[in-house]
């Protein structure tokens, strides 16, 4: 007799409990992905019997993860500000707390964009699968964004998810090394860039996600801050806005680095919804 959906789940979430936080989500994110159906049709339809093919090909995703591999990477996309990106190692698995990077930059676009005709320029600093660049470009109709990475590989999965939201006319990808590819000056700056010690990474994320995507540099992770808001002095607008995403143990020191950078600006340290710094955002001097 085939196993039905509610065997397979129920299998699925024990094998996982020792290695996941999540793991009744992880086998539903998992089985629906191998059914192709929405996960609500999956629950609603608990009885439904599985081919045994499928249930073997479920056994391997569900070892997989157990194995500490992200479920975006094993079913290719992540949702991200309500949006669904295509992502692979090649590029971080976006995570929930940069979307308080996205509300962030969106306010500040917002109060900037009042009044104006032109379009906002928007540059994204280490774009990675372009997570931050497509949802702003799609909450921003006006905008003109340029994200950077330095990866080629980023920049591939990036490129399909800017065309997978219709923004290749108004998304630009352009590949080097932080701000050293733009030209001019822009309205509003956001990065995500690496912040980790990588001696200090969760072991499956240093398993399986890229290092050149985690290490920040120094002792605190927090060296390419500098280096961001030292190239920031000269690309931002008077009256422009500056957002990082940060450490949880890094506001302090990284909103000193940006108040020697811009010492007539207004620097603020976000908290996220766990109550830990996670953005610092500069209002440069009008």
């Amino acid at each position: 007799m085939s196993p039905t959906i509610s065997d397979l789940l129920s299998g699925g979430r024990s094998r996982l409990e020792s290695a996941s936080a999540t793991p009744r989500l992880d086998a539903e994110l998992l089985l629906a992905h191998l059914l192709a159906w929405p996960r609500a049709r999956m629950l609603a339809e608990r009885e439904y019997p599985v081919a045994s093919e499928l249930a073997d090909t479920f056994s391997g995703l569900v070892a997989r993860r157990a194995g500490g591999e992200p479920v975006a990477y094993i079913v290719g996309h992540k949702e991200f500000y309500g949006l669904e990106l295509a992502v692979d190692r090649r590029v971080l698995v976006p995570r929930p707390e940069t979307e308080l990077l996205v509300e962030l930059a969106l306010a500040a676009a917002g109060r900037m964009a009042a009044g104006r005709a032109d379009p906002l320029r928007i540059a994204d600093i280490g774009t990675g699968s372009g997570a931050i660049a497509v949802a702003l470009g799609v909450s921003l109709p006006e905008s003109q964004i340029d994200a950077v990475d330095i990866s080629a590989e980023a920049l591939e999965v990036a490129r399909a998810n800017v065309a997978r939201h219709g923004l290749a006319e108004r998304v630009r990808l352009l590949r080097g090394d932080l701000l050293a590819p733009l030209e001019g000056r822009y309205d509003l700056i956001v990065s995500n860039p690496p912040y980790t010690i990588l001696a200090e990474v969760e072991p499956n994320v240093y398993a399986h996600e890229p290092h050149l995507a985690l290490a920040g540099g120094g002792p605190a992770g927090a060296d390419i801050y500098r280096q961001i808001f030292a190239s920031a002095t000269e690309r931002l607008r008077p009256g422009g806005a500056l957002l990082c995403e940060i450490g949880a143990w890094q506001g302090a020191l990284v909103a000193d680095m940006a108040r020697a950078a811009f010492p007539a600006g207004e620097v603020r340290v976000a908290r996220d919804l766990a109550g830990h710094d996670r953005v610092v955002s500069v209002a440069a001097a009008t």
